[in-house]
């Protein structure tokens, strides 16, 4: 098996180990960084939300 396939695995095994029911999940909090300081999402109004739901992430490479 090459590395790709074995991760898979791995991570397939581990996902399944950790199903939570739905009464046990809570909201996870996202931040972002905004002008040099960490903010959430959510305190974020209309405009800003839907701005950061287009936003396009990118890996550069090395």
């Amino acid at each position: 098996m090459n590395d790709h396939a074995t991760q898979t695995v791995i991570h397939t095994a581990t996902r399944a180990s950790v199903a939570l029911k739905q009464e046990e999940r809570t909201r996870c909090e996202v931040w972002t960084r905004v002008m040099g300081y960490h903010r959430p999402v959510s305190a974020f109004n209309i405009g800003k939300q839907g701005e950061f739901k287009e936003r396009q992430f990118f890996k550069e490479r090395p």
